[in-house]
């Protein structure tokens, strides 16, 4: 190692995640890249030395799934996380008084299992009178419109049928209000597509944030199309950040299967469906990355929408079938969509929260591989939430990346309990099986739909109770070394990516997270509330709460 690294961080209480060198007290960076990792005090100069002081670094935080511009976008939407609809409505109703002429009233974050319902358009109507309102759910799966948004629609007094969705209506067929899974895309004509400059600062917001939780790399999980995009040039909202110097952390981007298109490339090329000039997976760099294809199979639990094999608890009644759920298309459709994709050249991210969903998802992979085989895909299932048995050693079998999310339990984990039924619990949101199944456990959040720092959601990876308190399935449970390599290889891994990051070895991004503990040493009830004390990225300090 030659004299003169850039930064040289000393006395530390370094955990490497290298299974070859577990530990250190010491480490180099020189051009953005690891040169060293040592034990004791290293012999070299650095331009910058940093004492540790016997502070815990890690490698940099990745979310493996979250929705960095929905996200940014909550920062300045009506807060809905309340417990009643009464609070709810009081906040909608601030928002409507304060709002400007022609501005529509935003809010997100609610949950019926919470507050006891869903709003209602008619309340909406008489506490916010002459606006336009738009409430969204916190799985992202539904929202609420007032009679004026629907009247806009014309659909204020028959609900339409809407192919992997539905407009919710009462007993005499008029709308409620609330729109399910791409049902919401009916409001998506109203308000998309968003300016870039309004989508570069919710970059910009978001990424600000997750600096001072720790993150240094995010994966973005769907741009460009359907109802969870919010433009058809998203990518150039990333873009725009990124020249601007507001691209805080790095981003890797899925692209929503709705973007998507013919291509009349040549028929031995195998691209016939993707995006214009052929671009794929893996086009970028090490700060701005095109991922999979993402692709919504089914809705979710709380929503009860996600497709199972068996009815939702409660359901089946007086010998009828009752509600399982449903696809968001023909599962043939779905099937071709992905296996075109992967002949493509797309790793494929799909959205499957029930069974049902994730058989489909683990077929299309097989035919895929089948059909057109290349060296390991690796691709996702994400939130692989209600998984039997049997599907936890196909996905193992076929190197499929699961991605479930650890913090549900405490913000969800009760409703979808509920909803499952007793003789599921056991499936929800898998962890340890993953792992002793030889899977590689990556961890995400799926902000906004709930609180997203990886502390929280190592601390409920790791201790799995719901907000009432009562167990989340606990067997799941894992230890927290685990979890934090979930939170730090494992999401690299499930980015294709762990030879450039996830661990802190010679060669990689200078990518670290300082903390005030080692959350691997402390009671499991202390891990939420450690501190943050420096983000770096590229061997260069991006935030720092008082370690220099």
């Amino acid at each position: 190692m030659p004299p003169g690294a850039d930064l040289l961080l000393v006395n530390g209480n370094v955990l490497t995640m290298d299974p070859a060198r577990p530990r250190a007290t010491a480490v180099a960076v020189s051009g953005g890249r690891i040169v060293g990792v040592y034990d004791g005090h290293p012999d070299i100069s650095g331009r910058n030395v940093v004492d540790l002081k016997g502070a815990t670094l890690i490698p940099g935080f990745h979310d493996a799934h979250n929705h960095m511009i929905g996200f940014g976008l909550t920062l300045t939407e009506v807060d809905l996380r309340v417990t009643s609809l009464d609070e709810l409505y009081e906040r909608v109703a601030g928002r409507a008084n304060q709002a400007a002429a022609g501005e529509w009233v935003v809010g997100s974050g609610y949950d019926q299992t919470k507050t006891g319902g869903h709003p209602h358009r008619d309340v909406l109507d008489k506490i916010a009178p002459g606006r336009r309102v738009w409430l969204k759910h916190t799985s992202g799966h539904m929202c609420v419109v007032n009679g004026l948004v629907l009247a806009d629609l014309g659909i204020g007094n028959v609900a339409p049928r809407v192919d992997g969705g539905r407009v919710t209506a009462d007993g005499s067929g008029r709308p409620t209000g609330l729109m399910e899974e791409r049902a919401q895309e009916l409001v998506g004509e109203l308000t998309h597509p968003y300016p870039i400059a309004t989508l570069a600062d919710a970059v910009a917001g978001a990424g600000r944030r997750y600096l001072e939780e720790g993150i240094t790399s995010a994966t973005e999980a769907g741009v460009g199309g359907g109802w969870v995009g919010h433009s058809p040039v998203e990518l150039a909202a990333y873009q725009t950040a990124r020249e601007q110097g507001r691209l805080h952390v790095r981003v890797e981007l899925m692209v929503s299967s709705d973007a998507l298109h013919s291509l009349a490339a040549h028929p031995d090329d195998g691209m016939e469906l993707g995006l214009d000039l052929g671009l794929r997976t893996g086009f970028g760099d090490d700060w701005l990355r095109l991922g999979p294809m993402k692709i919504f199979t089914d809705g979710s639990l709380i929503g009860r929408t996600a497709a199972l094999s068996a009815p939702y608890d409660g359901q089946a009644k007086d010998g009828q079938q009752g509600n399982c759920g449903y696809l968001h298309a023909d599962a043939a459709e779905l099937t071709a969509t992905m296996v075109a994709a992967h002949r493509a050249g797309w790793r494929v991210a799909a959205h499957a929260i029930g069974d049902r969903a994730i058989d489909l998802a683990l077929d299309a992979f097989d035919t895929a591989a089948a059909k057109y085989p290349w060296p390991d895909p690796r691709h996702r299932i994400e939130h692989f939430a209600a998984a039997r048995p049997d599907q936890v050693h196909r996905a193992s079998e076929q190197n499929v990346v699961a991605v479930p999310q650890g913090r549900f339990a405490t913000e969800l984990g009760d409703g979808m309990m509920a909803a499952v039924g007793p003789r599921r619990h056991s499936w929800l949101y898998r962890q340890r099986s993953l792992l002793e199944a030889g899977l590689v456990l990556p961890g995400s959040s799926d902000r906004p739909v709930v609180a997203g720092a990886p502390l929280l959601g190592i601390h409920d990876m790791v201790s799995r109770r719901t907000g009432s308190g009562a167990p989340f399935n606990a067997d799941e449970a894992i230890t927290a070394a685990q979890a934090l390599r979930a939170y730090t290889y494992g999401s690299a891994y499930a980015s294709k990516a762990e030879h450039r990051k996830g661990s802190i070895e010679p060669g990689k991004l200078a990518d670290f997270t300082v903390l005030s503990e080692d959350p691997t040493a402390v009671g499991s009830d202390r891990i939420a509330g450690l501190q943050v004390l420096a983000t770096i990225i590229d061997g260069e300090i991006r935030y720092d709460a008082g370690l220099t």
